[in-house]
């Protein structure tokens, strides 16, 4: 799910351009067995978690996780649980509906594809038992880079402490450091091809003192 912005940081500008790069030189195999790889991962910490109500969203190009994966974890979920995916405002805010199959999404603005049910409102991440969301880099604070508009930030914002927040990289994309600005919002957990689910490093040893928990 892209984020957008005319005015990001230059550090964060030069990270995203050179993150962005390396994705796109990604040959179509290893991108398939990311994908695959991660949708595994996604699918055992669903089925381990057993959410009422979940987010997550359709990855497009050179994201980790697979065009498909809405129906993977449409699959994955108890009957009566909502699976919600995102509907890009004007404002660049999230607005969520849920999925309910394929046929239920639609072409959008910038090459996304978003779901046709009612919206349910921004607010409607707050409800959810766990949150699923793109990132090109995680640093080991769990601040995330996103495209810049801030959309995710802005949803993570509203999303419980106690709630399992996990963002989908390709190896290499869980870094150091990147570029935190006040705004920012840090998730707690990545998934990545070789690694599969971990914890951030920072908020792993904050689990330790009972702050969070690793699902």
């Amino acid at each position: 799910m892209p984020e957008f912005s005319d005015g990001a940081d230059v550090a964060k500008r030069d990270l995203r351009v050179a993150l962005l790069a390396h994705r796109r030189s990604l040959p179509a195999s290893r991108r398939a067995e990311a994908a695959a790889s991660v949708q595994a991962e996604l699918v055992a910490l669903v089925r381990r978690l057993r959410p009422t109500r979940m987010t997550a969203y359709v990855p497009v190009a050179s994201e980790p996780g697979g065009d498909d994966l809405p129906a993977v974890l449409r699959a994955a979920l108890p009957p009566a649980a909502e699976l919600l995916l995102p509907v890009l405002l004007d404002d660049l805010d999230l607005d969520w509906a849920a999925y309910t199959d394929p046929e239920s999404l639609r072409a959008a603005g910038r090459g996304l594809r978003e779901p046709t049910g009612p919206p349910l409102g921004s607010a409607a991440v707050a409800g959810a038992d766990l949150v699923v969301v793109p990132a090109l880099a995680v640093d080991r604070r769990g601040f995330r880079l996103g495209r810049g508009g801030g959309s995710y930030d802005r949803a993570l914002a509203r999303v419980p402490a106690t709630v399992p927040t996990v963002a989908l990289l390709h190896d290499g994309e869980l870094v150091e450091a990147v570029p935190a600005q006040p705004h920012d919002r840090p998730v707690r957990f990545v998934i990545t091809p070789g690694g599969g689910l971990a914890a951030v490093p920072d908020v792993a040893r904050g689990a330790s003192a009972g702050r969070t928990r690793v699902p």
